[in-house]
């Protein structure tokens, strides 16, 4: 490559490709006459002719056409990565940070509408269980589950969450062929868990007093969407959250284990970031956009449970576990 003069590789090209020599140099913002003294200077590097005349016009020799076919391709690919950077440059980003179940299940859906409203803005979403460190990574906002205790950010709260043991319409009917008791159904249920989650199986069957000798988790995962669906294939049941299966709910697809257990109710998902960022109109933009989102989810979430005759409870800090707050 450092052999090859690339600048009449380009001249070579905008004439081939344009036909003509008064063409390229029109394209290209140089005379003619330069333009023929680089193909001069390409055919004598290497060797060959590149060009004949028939009856006035150019037209490639094989060797002429064999450099075309190459150059062309990778001028045309330069072009186009050049194209998409000026426009990338020229466009604002907005770079929000969101755990992995939540961003696919409930902003992934969504956010789209929200690009809508924005069209000048290029937004990515980076769904990552990792937390973002501000001062060094070019991040505008995480979406986080957890407890809202962070330090040294500030924290909005945007949405509860609901949670209750959820399983399918059949696993649920062969568990009330077991007992009509639920608390014995659990006994021969396979409970699914969900490891990261604030409120666990431990905690749950604690508060409702219910005691299975030799609790056993033969299903467990780090994700709630692999919970919920595995509980929405028949797997088994899933203590998990109605705000990341609402949908499967109305459809019937995962119904309330039993009525008779109250949904735990408690704040769980937040916006952080650092103070600064809340002055940027992009954030409050999408602040706003959120809180309305998310309003109108947990509305039809407990107008859905209300409906099915479930009851809830409010989940105090001290009935939860803190754990890493990435972890749904």
């Amino acid at each position: 490559m450092r052999d090859l003069n690339l600048k009449a590789t380009e001249y070579f090209e905008a004439v081939a490709r344009l036909n003509s020599v008064t063409k390229a140099a029109e394209e290209l913002g140089i005379s003619p006459s330069a333009v023929s003294q680089q193909l001069s200077l390409l055919e004598a590097q290497l060797g060959v002719k590149l060009f004949r005349r028939e009856k006035g016009r150019l037209v490639l020799t094989l060797d002429g056409d064999r450099l075309f076919q190459t150059t062309t391709q990778a001028f045309s690919a330069i072009r186009n990565a050049r194209s998409a950077i000026s426009f990338q440059r020229d466009r604002r980003n907005f770079v929000i940070r969101v755990s992995p179940s939540f961003g696919v299940r409930w902003l992934g859906p969504r956010v789209g509408a929200f690009a809508a409203e924005n069209e000048d803005w290029n937004i990515r979403i980076d769904a990552t269980p990792d937390f973002t460190a501000f001062e060094t990574e070019s991040v505008d906002i995480d979406l986080r589950y957890g407890m809202g205790t962070w330090s040294g950010v500030a924290v909005t709260p945007l949405m509860h969450d609901l949670v209750l043991p959820l399983c399918s319409p059949d696993y649920l009917e062969r568990l009330r062929q077991i007992d009509p008791d639920p608390s014995r159904q659990l006994a021969g249920a396979r409970l699914i868990d969900s490891v990261k989650t604030l409120y666990r199986w431990d905690l749950w069957l604690a508060a409702n007093r219910i005691d299975i000798p030799r609790v056993n988790y033969p299903l467990r995962f780090d994700r709630s969407s692999m919970s919920i669906e595995m509980a929405k294939q028949g797997g088994g049941v899933a203590l998990d959250s109605v705000t990341l299966c609402l949908g499967e709910l109305q459809r019937g697809e995962l119904v309330p284990f039993s009525t008779a257990y109250q949904v735990i109710d408690f704040p769980a998902y937040w916006l952080v970031c650092p103070s600064r960022h809340l002055t940027r109109r992009i954030v409050q933009r999408f602040q706003a956009w959120m809180t309305n989102a998310c309003k109108q989810h947990d509305d039809a979430a407990r107008t859905h449970l209300t409906q099915l005759g479930c009851r809830f409870r409010i989940g105090s800090a001290t009935d939860l576990i803190e754990v890493k707050p990435w972890g749904l």
